[in-house]
């Protein structure tokens, strides 16, 4: 969603602050601004569009701005009010010098608009973010913490905030509610960000505030309130990755570039984690003694978009190979309804970032009824992952492109392991878990097949690529992976794209098959694939095109459909993933030869941390 950065120390802030913004691009905007603290008060630049715009406006005959060491700057992704300048941020209060930036919504800002008004407070946009800092400016009696902490006691929503005073020069007060705020402590400086990604350079020493925390931060000193203003602790992490790892690294996009670390990433999500004479998975992050895992009754998963896809596969597996009742949910479906959920029911909460908005409520909903509540995150320090206070982290590294590709496959990487550590604790054999451990073992290199044949991959997308709308179909483990690559077509080819079950195909989608409309079916050996093959038929008896994703040798699927993707023979609960990279590949090869934008696919954002 938008981007916070904020600096204050002995260096200029500006280059530091235009920095941090470019690596929060990848988390999609529209415009962008900054506020610096100078001589002569407060000084703010904003405009629409890319920061490279912004930067533009940055005169180096500007001496004071160029000096300043203390700033405040933002990327906005537009809710309130279209992207404009005027509605970009930073947005300044009307009489007593405050200037903030805000991620989140404020749920009142009508009612507090119209309280502000009759105060005598102009407003200029359209954006409850403006409203904010009116409100704080109303409250502000030489103490910016305070002025805060009041103004907070009369907002209802999300936030994470970072503002100034002009008359508290070199000072920045911070807050967070259900939107992420990080510190980077530095040598005489101190950097804030609302991902990691942007303070990397900087540091590595990062301090994750929780939900109403507030921070007053100088170059030297950083102080930590409740919303009650009484002082409490956060420690220091360090961050678990290199500034290196966030670049492109020679890749034309970080897209292709996360595709091809997959190998590496899925061997760092099992590495350690996996006990071959046993027959079984490490998971010492979901803190289960096998007693505790025996007595379960059920799990329930939450998840949104490619994480929930994710899910499905951990569905299959755990009812498949642990004989535990498995259920998924959309995690706002979850939060917005009263769920069944008890003591003896484990939740596991997924979420890349670690960070999304509805994911986090539907942790918060089964923790408050008695559930066991686990994370599975990508990003340490996470709120989920301090929420939860147990899971598993999957080490993929920085997923830095919108479309998630490396992170999926090392969540099923860890569904995978979590169902191996199910089965032992109940009727799995050693053997059996050893074959199983095998086989998740294998996946990387399976993945790496698959990687080899980008260039016969790029060439079959040439076919497709200009279609305004295909289906994706495939059965059991095949579905998620249907619904998966549809995802991935669509959001960065603009392309119409729907998974189905391939079941589902003569109940409604049939009647859209055409020639212009191909069919991506994955019809990998295995059960259900000679019914995928009676629905590739159907297809073509209606002039659709069918790419299958095949197995290797399997020559009659190769000669049921129009073009075929072959992925390397293996059980289908891990063909999943080369299948999924099989795809990821295809739907960026089209979406290059489209011309999208591939890595910020418009009105997309990275980590989703409103409604």
């Amino acid at each position: 969603m938008c981007g916070i950065v904020a600096y204050t120390g002995s260096n200029p802030a500006v280059p530091v602050l235009l920095n941090g913004l470019r690596r929060l691009e990848y988390r999609g905007y529209d415009s962008a601004g900054i506020a610096v603290n100078t001589p002569d008060g407060i000084s703010i630049r904003k405009s629409k569009g890319k920061v490279s715009e912004l930067a533009g406006l940055l005169g180096e005959d500007e001496t004071q701005i160029a000096e300043s060491t203390c700033g405040i700057a933002h990327t906005r992704w537009a809710t309130h009010g279209p992207p404009t300048t005027i509605n970009a941020h930073p947005h300044a209060g009307g009489k007593n010098g405050i200037v903030l930036v805000h991620n989140g919504i404020i749920e009142n800002h009508h009612a507090l608009r119209s309280t502000l008004t009759a105060k005598g407070y102009e407003f200029l946009s359209e954006t409850d973010t403006e409203v904010l800092a009116h409100l704080v400016d109303s409250h502000y009696q030489g103490d910016l913490v305070d002025a805060l902490t009041a103004a907070l006691k009369e907002v209802h929503g999300t936030y994470g905030i970072a503002c100034l005073s002009e008359k508290e020069e070199g000072v920045l007060v911070v807050a967070r509610r259900g939107s992420p705020i990080v510190i980077g402590v530095g040598e005489g400086e101190t950097i804030v960000a609302s991902d990691a990604s942007a303070i990397i350079n900087h540091t590595r020493q990062a301090i994750y505030l929780d939900d109403h925390d507030i921070a007053k931060i100088s170059q030297n000193k950083i102080d930590i309130r409740s919303s009650d203003n009484v002082p409490v602790s956060r420690e220091a992490s360090e961050i678990d990755w290199s500034a290196d790892a966030a670049e492109k690294g020679g890749y034309e996009h970080y897209m292709l570039k996360e595709i091809f670390e997959q190998p590496e990433a899925i061997r760092n999500t099992i590495r350690g984690r996996m006990d071959s004479e046993r027959g079984t998975a490490v998971l010492s992050g979901l803190d289960l003694s096998p007693r505790e895992l025996a007595e379960l009754q059920r799990m329930l998963i939450v998840g949104c978009g490619t994480s929930m896809n994710a899910g499905l596969v951990g569905e299959y597996a755990m009812e498949d190979f642990a004989g535990v009742l498995a259920e998924v949910e959309q995690a706002a479906e979850f939060r917005y309804r009263n769920p069944i959920v008890g003591s003896r029911d484990l939740v596991i909460a997924i979420s890349q970032s670690g960070e999304t908005a509805d994911t986090l409520a539907a942790v918060r909903e089964a923790m408050d009824k008695g559930a066991l509540v686990a994370g599975l995150v990508n990003v340490v320090g996470s709120t989920i992952a301090r929420e939860t206070g147990r899971g598993v982290y999957l080490h993929a590294g920085p997923e830095i492109s919108v479309a998630s590709t490396k992170a999926f496959t090392s969540q099923v990487s860890v569904l995978l392991m979590a169902a191996l550590k199910f089965s032992r604790s109940r009727r799995m054999s050693v053997e059996q878990g050893r074959r199983f451990v095998r086989e998740i073992e294998a996946i990387p290199e399976l993945v790496e097949r698959v990687l080899a044949k980008n260039d016969e991959i790029a060439k079959i997308a040439e076919k497709y690529v200009d279609q305004t709308s295909a289906f994706f179909i495939g059965r059991g483990y095949m579905y998620p992976v249907a619904l998966e690559g549809a995802l991935k077509l669509k959001e960065i080819s603009y392309i119409h794209a729907e998974g189905y079950h391939a079941a589902e195909l003569k109940h409604g989608p049939i009647a859209l098959l055409e020639k212009s409309v191909p069919v991506i079916a994955l019809c990998n050996d295995g059960p259900g694939k000679d019914k995928t093959l009676g629905n590739v038929a159907e297809c073509q008896a209606r002039d659709s095109r069918v790419l299958g994703i095949v197995t290797e040798g399997d020559e009659e699927a190769m000669a049921a459909v129009n073009d075929y993707i072959s992925v390397p023979p293996c059980p289908l609960h891990t063909a999943v993933i080369p299948s999924t990279v099989a795809l990821q590949l295809l739907s960026y090869h089209i979406a290059r030869l489209r011309g999208c934008p591939i890595d910020q696919p418009r009105n997309l954002a990275k980590s989703v941390t409103v409604e």
